[in-house]
């Protein structure tokens, strides 16, 4: 969770071996982007942009307009600027691949062979298989695990250590990251026993405490992740490898066999695994390690800004609460500690949007993420009112948070805004203008495109239910009422949703119900 300047010192020292042996600098050519090469062999860019992505970038827009080139760890890079030329990357999608990035940098960072079908590994089609086990009717399930699993955890696994009047405290990133991550993995690949006959509490808490060991690991691993992504090799990072082979390690098949309500997900990427794949038992392990790191990744940061900013804004809370409030009541759905699990289905879960605005507006301001094409070929790039030339093998890249910080869409862009995507009734706004022009792209955490995250609906509904349990068994306040919203840590840019560079102290408590 804490930014790691080492990282970038190690990649230096080995960024200046590396381009001793081999590097040279690009000369512009006619047709082509602006160029900045930077002054650091091989790094180029790469030390400024990973400083203040943000910042850096408004200052070579400011310089050389609204598309120019950056080399950043050996790759040149175009940045699409402009939200109007956003689609370009869309038009132009026979000559960009949107896989090859993606593909390398799971391989490096979870350490199995290639998931590229041409690399002939696997003829496994990864983005179908979540869309179709992440979207459409296959969602209803997972949505119903989620809610079951998150009351689990919020109630039943601490009942005796929650009661009534009593205040307990923890750190917001603390809490979020324990629940989320519990919840997640319990809905996701199942659990050891049947939560719902099984009272056995010897097997409930080594059941737990396996998953919260889990959960030391997943966080020793993803502490170095943006070194991972930087190019760096996992072995230099003892404890963080060896948190990812004890992960796998709990993956493995064999494992996986002996748990109860696996998700269709994971069920169907083990039969793929085993029919369509070379891959030894590991390395199967290895690719559900990447499912539960693309699965927990984003979700935890952004559930915790949620909460934040719902916590520290009154007004918020209270239309927040009286959503959930309404909802509840027109779902026929009690809230008691006595009775069974309150259960809200997606229909319902999709007409809050009052807790869609706040999640929206939570991600506006934590996200940066960061969408990638890879050249296929060279080509010429046609946008609004120009064409550049871009070369094989260059990264032509759209970094959203330019989008989100923009005051000429978003007034006082850097304020957390509770309504702000919601129209003059109340219901989801979805018109957004820049120099008085309809954008149809203003609000980018999850990429766009067919590479737009596959699992966005699910998390956004996992976000959703946590908020809405949150606020019917808990009251909940900060430690210091006054406290400043965390700054974010800019080491992990272009991964996602930001997280803070430091923890929040809260309370919380059960209700009188």
């Amino acid at each position: 969770m804490f930014v790691a300047p080492w990282i970038w010192e190690t990649v230096t020292i080995l960024c200046c071996v590396y381009w001793f042996l081999i590097g040279r600098r690009r000369r512009r050519r006619q047709g082509e982007p602006p160029l900045e090469n930077g002054f650091l062999p091989y790094l180029g860019c790469a030390l400024q942009f990973g400083a203040n992505p943000l910042r850096f970038l408004r200052e070579k827009q400011k310089k050389h307009g609204h598309i120019f080139t950056c080399r950043i760890a050996g790759k040149y890079i175009h940045f699409l600027t402009d939200p109007f030329s956003y689609y370009s990357l869309i038009r132009h999608g026979k000559h960009l691949d949107w896989k090859k990035f993606h593909f390398a940098t799971s391989a490096k960072a979870f350490g199995h062979g290639s998931i590229d079908p041409m690399e002939g590994n696997t003829t496994e089609n990864f983005h179908q298989t979540f869309i179709r086990t992440l979207q459409g009717n296959a969602l209803d399930p997972l949505i119903e695990a989620m809610m079951e699993n998150l009351q689990y955890v919020l109630l039943q696994s601490r009942t005796s250590k929650l009661q009534p009047n009593t205040w307990v405290t923890e750190g917001l990133y603390a809490f979020c990251c324990r629940v989320m991550f519990e919840s997640g993995f319990l809905t996701l690949f199942g659990t050891e026993f049947n939560a719902s006959h099984d009272k056995n509490l010897l097997k409930q808490e080594t059941e737990r405490a396996h998953i919260l060991n889990a959960l030391e690991n997943f966080k020793e691993f993803d502490k170095i992740f943006p070194a991972l992504v930087a190019g760096l090799p996992i072995h230099l990072f003892k404890s963080a490898h060896s948190a990812r082979e004890k992960l796998g390690e709990a993956l493995l098949h064999k494992n996986l066999l002996k748990r109860n309500k696996l998700s269709e997900l994971v069920t169907l990427r083990m039969f793929l695994n085993d029919t369509l794949s070379t891959f030894d038992d590991k390395e199967k392990a290895k690719t559900h390690v990447a499912v539960l790191w693309a699965s927990q990744a984003n979700t935890i940061p952004a559930t915790f800004w949620s909460l934040f900013y719902l916590i520290k804004s009154p007004e918020a809370m209270r239309a927040a609460a009286e959503e959930v409030q309404t909802t509840l009541e027109s779902a026929g759905e009690k809230i008691s500690l006595d009775s069974k699990n309150i259960s809200l289905n997606r229909k319902q879960l999709d007409n809050m949007p009052i807790l869609d605005s706040i999640i929206k507006e939570a991600m506006r301001l934590s996200s940066a993420s960061m969408t990638f094409r890879v050249a296929k070929e060279d080509f010429t790039l046609h946008l609004e009112k120009e064409f550049y030339n871009i070369r094989r093998d260059d990264i032509v890249a759209l970094y959203p948070q330019l989008l989100h910080f923009d005051p000429e869409i978003y007034d006082d862009p850097l304020t957390f805004q509770y309504d702000r995507y919601l129209d003059e009734n109340g219901r989801e706004k979805t018109d957004f203008y820049r120099n008085g022009r309809k954008l149809k792209y203003y609000y980018m955490p999850f990429g766009t495109g067919i590479a737009k995250c596959p699992g966005r609906l699910f998390a956004v509904h996992e976000i959703k239910q946590f908020l809405t349990l949150i606020l019917s068994y808990f009251e909940v306040e900060l430690v210091d009422s006054n406290v400043q919203c965390p700054t974010l840590d800019q080491s992990r840019a272009g991964l996602g949703i930001l997280q803070p560079t430091n923890d929040v102290d809260f309370r919380y408590r059960l209700k009188f119900l």
